[in-house]
């Protein structure tokens, strides 16, 4: 098992601990030093009855501790977003997915670039069934994920802006638009097949980059053979005709300098896809159950013991 927030499972045991030590030290109001000494009370103790009194009142409240400390502890590990759990139902939705790559070939100071970017840091906390991504010229910045916490916060860091593209020079290579948008559609899983699921591909930047084509990776015709074969709808953001114009229009994409149209018009669902869903990484089942069944068990307790 693993959390995707350490943080909570911490202020959670940290709660508990001083609970406790608050219960321990906290000054008792029957001091022995303050009572009034009672006669006899040897025969009191030494009777059988009383002993099975003793005994069963201090099951009582070991079992007691033992429960509200379970169920505490189950709920703090609960809200930290557990992950690697059995779960009874890991399907987050009914909708096809979708995978959506934002791919630029910009700087982030690029008025564009910059829009998209403070766009998706917004929009993706609405996400339900996405996972998103972000691919520079020559970084994968955010693999595909449904994080989507992390993913706002990546997308506004780099929007602030950040630098997107690595300060190494080459020799003799430049990336071209053909590299740049192969590997963004690379960044897909299983990107040489297709997937039962809506892949689209934002491109934001020029239609052309780099000057000397000689130097590129891969051919035009490859990149559309990539999109082809992948399933990707190719959106474009771009004030220019070129190859991701191009693409779009081959993919029944669009070519448009707002992003929010663009997502208004997502891809049509995978006629082939049957059944495909997404499955939620957070496994808070198990957890949710031991601690609704603590909690249960407590509020149960004293009409057993009076019993």
């Amino acid at each position: 098992m693993d959390v995707i927030y350490w943080g909570a499972a911490i202020v959670g045991c940290v709660a508990l601990a001083a609970c406790i030590a608050g219960a321990l030290l906290s000054p008792r109001r029957d001091q022995p030093d303050t009572l009034r000494a009672l006669a006899n009370t040897s025969r009191l103790t030494s009777l059988p009855e009383y002993a099975r009194a003793v005994r069963r009142h201090t099951i009582t409240a070991a079992a007691a501790v033992a429960v509200l400390v379970l169920a505490f502890v189950a709920a703090a590990l609960a809200a930290s977003r557990p992950t690697g759990l059995p779960a009874l139902n890991q399907a987050a939705g009914s909708e096809q997915p979708e995978d959506i790559m934002v791919c630029v070939g910009a700087p982030a100071e690029d008025p564009a670039v910059n829009g998209t970017l403070r766009y998706f840091a917004e929009a993706v906390r609405e996400f339900g069934t996405e996972r998103i991504g972000l691919t520079s010229p020559d970084r994968r910045l955010i693999p595909l994920t449904r994080d989507y916490q992390y993913a706002a916060g990546r997308f506004a860091g780099y929007a602030q802006p950040q630098r997107l593209v690595s300060s190494v020079v080459y020799a003799d290579y430049t990336a071209t638009i053909e590299d740049v948008l192969a590997m963004c559609l690379t960044g897909f899983p299983e990107f040489d097949a297709g997937a039962p699921v809506r892949r689209s591909l934002i491109y934001v930047g020029p239609a052309t980059l780099g000057e000397d084509a000689r130097t590129s990776l891969f051919t035009a015709q490859q990149v559309r053979d990539l999109a082809t074969t992948a399933g990707v709808q190719v959106n474009a953001i771009t004030d220019d005709d070129g190859l991701p114009a191009e693409l779009a229009r081959q993919t029944g994409g669009r070519v448009q300098s707002d992003v929010g149209d663009i997502r208004s018009h997502p891809p049509a669902p995978q006629p082939d896809a049957g059944g495909a869903s997404v499955q939620s990484a957070e496994t808070p089942d198990l957890l949710l159950i031991v601690a609704l069944l603590g909690v249960v068990t407590l509020l149960a307790w004293p009409l057993v013991v009076r019993r």
